[in-house]
């Protein structure tokens, strides 16, 4: 037999066995990154369940909305119409959007207080929201801030608008949308988890290459 092939046969079991312990490490970091996400999962299951607003509401500075569905703008309303605080900022209303574009839809007539609220046309992320928000809040010299958004987004608006504006008392005013009504569904799960995948990579400042960098001028 020539000795080439001989050392062909050799090789190849050689390789396969150097193989075998990376993809085995590989396999185990892998089971520990999925184990770790699933107890976070659960951990923000859990902190998104018991996500409930404050009764009474204390009374602030201002009022922001994040935009993303027309509970939360109605709620940022009657925050207002009631007192909560003297000013709102819609923020995220999008190019070309008007106050009249929420307040007759929402069955809420603001025009009373129109002086008071502000639409932000230029966030299209949570973190440029962050910055309207921060940007609106240096110019009224605001010191506490009411936060409306859906119960399952407030732990990551919390954190960008908190990295914005840390000297602010942020008062979290949660919306559950019909979609977390029933969180066991598996429509709900779904938005649950891509939403703690989002949050996890805010937490760890890996989330800036996939936003938007925005200026505000409000």
């Amino acid at each position: 037999m020539p000795p080439s092939m001989g050392l062909g046969r050799g090789v190849k079991p050689l390789r396969q066995r150097r193989r075998g312990p990376w993809l085995r490490r590989l396999l185990g970091l892998v089971l520990i990154a999925g184990l770790v996400w699933l107890i976070g999962f659960g951990w923000f299951l859990a902190l998104v369940a018991g996500e409930r607003p404050s009764t009474p509401m204390p009374h602030a500075g201002g009022i922001v909305v994040l935009t993303g569905g027309p509970d939360r703008v109605k709620a940022g309303l009657e925050l207002l119409m009631a007192g909560a605080a003297p000013r709102l900022l819609i923020s995220g209303a999008g190019v070309g959007t008007y106050l009249g574009d929420f307040t007759p839809r929402d069955g809420i007539n603001a025009a009373a207080k129109a002086a008071a609220i502000s639409l932000g046309h230029r966030a299209t992320t949570t973190r440029g929201n962050a910055r309207e928000a921060a940007a609106w809040v240096r110019r009224h010299r605001i010191g506490s801030l009411i936060v409306v958004t859906a119960d399952y987004h407030m732990p990551r608006a919390l954190l960008e608008l908190r990295r914005q504006m840390p000297a602010v008392r942020l008062l979290a005013e949660p919306v559950r949308p019909p979609a977390m009504v029933h969180l066991d569904r598996w429509r709900s799960l779904r938005l649950l988890a891509a939403e703690f995948t989002k949050y996890v990579l805010v937490r760890f400042r890996l989330g800036g290459f996939a936003a938007h960098h925005i200026e505000a001028h409000l």
